[in-house]
C-alpha cells in the first residue's frame, strides 16, 4: 500500500472483546467468543490483520469475560501494530467498556469495533468520507437480505443517520450495522463513565439525533459469530472473502496474519 499504510497512523482503534457469548455457550464454553478458532486462528486475527495492514498503530482490547485469556493470547506488538489493554471489573456494557478506556485512547479519531464480526471495509476510505461529512460518528454499514437478524438503520440521501430500527421489528432487506465505528474522542469523553450503557441501543440513537450520525456504505457482505449456526459458517465466509480479496490485490486474507503469529509466538 506504500504510504498509505500511514495514514491510519493517526487513529487509535478500539475491539470490544469484553462480550459474554452467551448465544455460545452449547458450542464455545471455554473460550471468550472473540477468540472462537475458525478457518484455524482466533477471530480476533483477522481483526487486528485488518488494522496493521491498514496502517493503524495502536490498537486497545476492551475485555472483561475471561479478559485473562485474551490477554494470554495477544502479544504486545502485532506487526507495527502496539497492542494494549483495558479491561472492566463488572459488565459495562460496549459504550460503558468504551469510556472506561478513555485514558488509552490518543486524541483524534477512535476506530470502534466488534470483536465479534468482520467485514472486508476500506478504512482509509472510512476516514475520508467521516471528515468530508459533519459527523461526529459514522457507522460502517452493509445491505442484508434480512435486517430482523441485526436490526435496520434509515438515512438520507446524504447518509445521515435519520433512526435505527430494533431487531424485533426489522424485516426484509435494507441496511444493517456491520460493526464498525469511527467516531471523535470528544463523544467517547461525553459517555457517563462507570455506567453500564450500550453504544447501539443507547448512544448511537442518541447521537443520530443530537450531533449527527453517518453511514459509510460499503459493497462488502458481513458476518458475526455471535450464533451456533453463524460461528459454523464463520469458516467458508472468511475463506470466501479471501479467494475475492487475493483476486483483487494477490494477497491472501490468512497468509499475514499466519506468518506474524510464528514471529511473534502468539497463541
Amino acid at each position: 500500500m506504500g504510504s498509505a499504510r500511514h495514514e491510519l497512523s493517526d487513529v487509535t482503534a478500539a475491539i470490544l472483546c469484553g462480550g459474554l457469548g452467551s448465544r455460545l455457550q452449547p458450542v464455545l464454553a471455554d473460550r471468550p467468543k472473540t477468540l472462537a478458532e475458525v478457518g484455524g486462528r482466533p477471530f480476533l486475527h483477522y481483526l487486528l490483520d485488518q488494522l496493521e495492514n491498514a496502517g493503524v498503530r495502536r490498537c486497545v482490547l476492551l475485555t472483561g469475560h475471561m479478559g485473562d485469556m485474551v490477554e494470554a493470547a495477544i502479544p504486545p506488538r502485532w506487526g507495527d501494530l502496539a497492542v494494549h489493554f483495558s479491561r472492566e471489573s463488572r459488565p459495562l456494557d460496549t459504550g460503558g467498556a468504551l469510556r472506561l478506556a478513555l485514558d488509552s485512547l490518543d486524541p483524534g479519531l477512535v476506530l470502534v469495533m466488534n470483536g465479534d464480526s468482520w467485514c472486508e471495509t476500506d478504512l482509509h476510505a472510512l476516514r475520508d468520507f467521516h471528515l468530508h461529512h459533519p459527523a461526529h460518528a459514522t457507522l460502517v454499514a452493509s445491505r442484508v437480505p434480512d435486517t430482523g437478524r441485526y436490526g435496520s438503520l434509515r438515512t438520507n440521501p446524504d447518509h445521515r443517520v435519520l433512526g435505527f430500527q430494533e431487531k424485533a421489528a426489522a424485516q426484509g432487506p435494507g441496511l444493517a450495522s456491520a460493526g464498525i465505528y469511527l467516531l471523535h474522542r470528544g463523544l467517547v469523553e461525553r459517555i457517563p463513565p462507570h455506567h453500564r450503557i450500550s453504544l447501539e441501543r443507547e448512544l448511537f440513537p442518541h447521537w443520530a439525533r443530537r450531533v449527527g450520525v453517518y453511514a459509510f456504505e460499503t459493497g462488502s457482505p458481513f458476518i458475526d459469530i455471535g450464533t451456533p449456526d453463524s460461528l459454523a459458517s464463520a469458516d467458508e465466509f472468511l475463506f470466501t472473502q479471501s479467494r475475492h480479496a487475493t483476486a483483487i490485490t494477490g494477497d491472501a486474507l490468512c497468509e499475514p496474519g499466519a506468518s506474524r503469529i510464528a514471529s511473534n509466538g502468539a497463541a
